[in-house]
């Protein structure tokens, strides 16, 4: 890509390469559901995930596809609330609940600072609350949240990726070390923390989206998260479809999905998942799909090493 083409993609060119969105109700959160998850104290436990409808997120990061299922302006006052108590209401017990608004907890834009002892009130009885934030976003708001919960609070954190020039044009406007400075903030003020991390974001082939991604769980992992989440990058969202048609994206491949959780695992510095939403996109063998799901989910939950599926499709695995 050219310099003149790469600086037409910005917050306007993004957006204006976009599908419709979905419609939502304000006071009814897009989807509730529960899944087991390892925790940080090393047990497996039900964690409810609410994925709040709400305001788009304030940056229009290249590769997102979140703001599907969000609104342009901003929710009422007390929506959230009502969002939050609804689905507690519809879904079974839970010991962690994370609290999703595709975009950023600690946006004033998309949650007000008056409805947080309300959000509050209604999640203290979890053992952990996880809310999604950009890095740049983190401030003295987190800890006011974290004292009117009385639980853990943990926050996910987009570390998207390590590589500097791609991490310049996914638009997240911001660099490696405002995700380090913000970890170091929330863990001298005792709060958790995980990174959201990319495969194969565009402007990468294979290999090298495998070695980013390797690259970015080092990094998290030193800059002091306790856990780490690899999603892989999808079309679909107007932008990554036209680079796909440049060949400047491509969907990763499963295989590199697991070579670089095998790879977090082993390391044995904090908890590392693969994001399994949609996996089967990434998959190019009908015949073995569900038991590699089966394995990543097992790998995700037990946090150990497990025997690679064989298949005629992969007769050589790449070497972790």
């Amino acid at each position: 890509m050219s310099k003149g083409e790469d600086s037409f993609m910005n917050s306007n060119w993004i957006v204006s390469k976009r599908p419709e969105r979905n419609h939502l109700d304000p006071y009814r959160p897009y989807e509730c559901l529960v899944e087991k998850e390892r925790s940080a104290s090393g047990s497996l436990k039900d964690t409810g995930i609410i994925f709040l409808s709400n305001k788009e997120c304030s940056f229009r990061c290249l590769m997102c596809d979140l703001w599907k299922n969000t609104f342009k302006e901003s929710v009422p006052s007390g929506a959230i609330t009502n969002q939050i108590k609804w689905a507690l209401e519809k879904m079974p017990e839970a010991q962690q609940i994370k609290l999703y608004n595709s975009g950023s907890f600690f946006d004033k834009k998309a949650v007000p600072v008056k409805d947080y002892k309300d959000i509050a009130d209604l999640v203290s009885g979890f053992d952990t609350v996880i809310v999604e934030s950009h890095p740049k976003l983190i401030d003295n708001r987190c800890i006011e949240f974290r004292d009117m919960l009385g639980t853990e609070l943990e926050v996910a954190l987009g570390l998207e990726t390590v590589h500097p020039e791609v991490l310049r044009k996914l638009n997240k406007q911001m660099e490696v070390a405002d995700f380090v400075k913000a970890v170091k903030y929330l863990d001298l003020h005792q709060i958790r923390t995980r990174a959201f991390i990319l495969l194969r974001p565009p402007f990468m082939n294979e290999e090298e989206g495998i070695y980013w991604a390797k690259k970015s769980i080092d990094l998290a992992f030193k800059a002091g998260v306790d856990c780490c989440t690899v999603i892989p990058v999808r079309p679909g969202n107007g932008a990554m479809d036209i680079l796909m048609k440049k060949g400047e994206f491509e969907k990763p491949e499963l295989n590199s999905l697991e070579e670089v959780l095998d790879y977090g695992v082993s390391l044995g510095a904090g908890r590392v998942f693969a994001d399994t939403w949609d996996l089967e996109l990434f998959s190019n063998c009908p015949k073995c799909y569900l038991k590699r799901l089966h394995r990543i989910t097992k790998t995700n939950q037990s946090q150990s090493l497990l025997p690679k599926v064989k298949c005629s499709c992969n007769p050589q695995q790449r070497m972790t």
